[in-house]
């Protein structure tokens, strides 16, 4: 059967943000192929499983000690054989990870369309967050149409001259995935929390910037806030790098728990109902909003100032005192919460693989 649409992903959040593309083109009638690089494993497959999608390749480039130069040379071979083998009329890639860039090059070299899913988006800082500025940098360069989640990412890509005529601006498929699966939650907590009582602080903690004693301070910084509201505790879904976990292990404190990585279900469970996230994440930034819950970004910037100007998020980065001193303030506020929720949500209406299916429809059609 003819490919009218490769949409090539590699890791989680990748999955997830493409996952309600994938069905929204699928509704359109047109044949889609979905590519895994393999670049994340089992979570991938997770992942899309969460939408009841199967991968219809997976190209397992990931392997044991994985090395950036490696990696993308590696995802680099087998994706462009992959388009050689199926070769789709249009190539979709997301975000800014490795397989993102590695897939719009082998788009290039084959001299196909490439569109880029939540292109625009800008720190302005190539080391932070390190390498995924660079990667999304060359992603948007290479690709022919760039759907920005926000007008600000627009903006981004019009001052470095891109054509107004490829920029769409569709809002964040994040959130959409987000919604969709909100309204499929039950009541009932993740197992993740039984026994646990009060308010919930959600952790999460894996950039590469913030290794090296970065993750360690953040979660220092929690349990130094915890110790101020007995009312509370946090949960620390730990990615499984063993770095990461590495400076996991350094911390302990009695209402600090710490669990693998949560299934997707689980995960918006949390953002829905948790009090506040302290998180390096880019996602959550612009997932929590849709449910006003507060997120302070362990991070020095984010590309995502929407979040900043409409008061969900609040830079905190990766300071010992800073995400204590924050996250007090933030649990003492008890009004905090229903002021967000009558904010809506600048990231996105749960609307934008609506829009991107409708677009690439009609260039198709064209």
């Amino acid at each position: 059967m003819p490919v009218d649409v490769s949409v090539v992903v590699g890791t989680r959040p990748e999955a997830i943000k493409c996952a309600p593309v994938v069905l929204a083109l699928r509704e359109r009638g047109l044949s889609v192929r979905l590519v895994a690089s393999g670049q994340h494993a089992e979570l991938l497959d997770d992942a899309l499983a969460a939408f009841g999608l199967v991968a219809d390749v997976n190209l397992h480039a990931m392997v044991a000690t994985p090395d950036l130069s490696a990696l993308t040379a590696r995802l680099l071979e087998r994706l462009g054989g992959e388009l050689r083998v199926n070769p789709p009329r249009m190539v979709l890639v997301q975000g800014d990870a490795t397989t993102c860039l590695s897939a719009a090059m082998a788009a290039f070299y084959m001299h196909l369309p490439c569109g880029h899913v939540e292109a625009g988006l800008r720190s302005g800082n190539l080391a932070a967050p390190w390498p995924e500025e660079m990667n999304r940098l060359l992603a948007d360069r290479l690709c022919t149409r760039h759907y920005a989640p926000t007008p600000g990412a627009r903006d981004a890509l019009l001052r470095e001259g891109y054509s107004p005529d490829s920029i769409i601006v569709t809002g964040q498929t994040g959130v959409d995935a987000a919604l969709w699966m909100a309204d499929r939650l039950g009541d009932a907590p993740p197992e993740v929390l039984c026994g646990v009582k009060g308010r919930v602080v959600f952790v999460t903690a894996h950039r590469r910037e913030n290794l090296g004693g970065g993750i360690e301070a953040i979660l220092r910084g929690v349990v130094a806030a915890l110790d101020g509201h007995p009312d509370c505790a946090a949960v620390l879904a730990s990615h499984p790098n063993p770095d990461v976990r590495r400076e996991v292990e350094r911390v302990r404190h009695p209402r600090l728990l710490v669990c693998d990585p949560l299934e997707y279900a689980d995960s918006i469970w949390m953002l829905k109902h948790a009090a506040v996230i302290v998180s390096d994440s880019g996602g959550i930034q612009e997932e929590a909003p849709s449910f006003g819950t507060p997120v302070l970004v362990a991070r020095d910037v984010t590309e995502r100032p929407e979040g900043l100007q409409a008061g969900f998020l609040r830079l905190v980065g990766s300071d010992e005192r800073r995400v204590a001193s924050a996250l007090d303030e933030v649990l003492a506020d008890s009004g905090l919460r229903e002021r967000l929720k009558g904010t809506p949500n600048p990231y996105g209406d749960g609307h934008a693989a609506e829009r991107i299916a409708a677009d690439v429809a009609g260039l198709l059609k064209s």
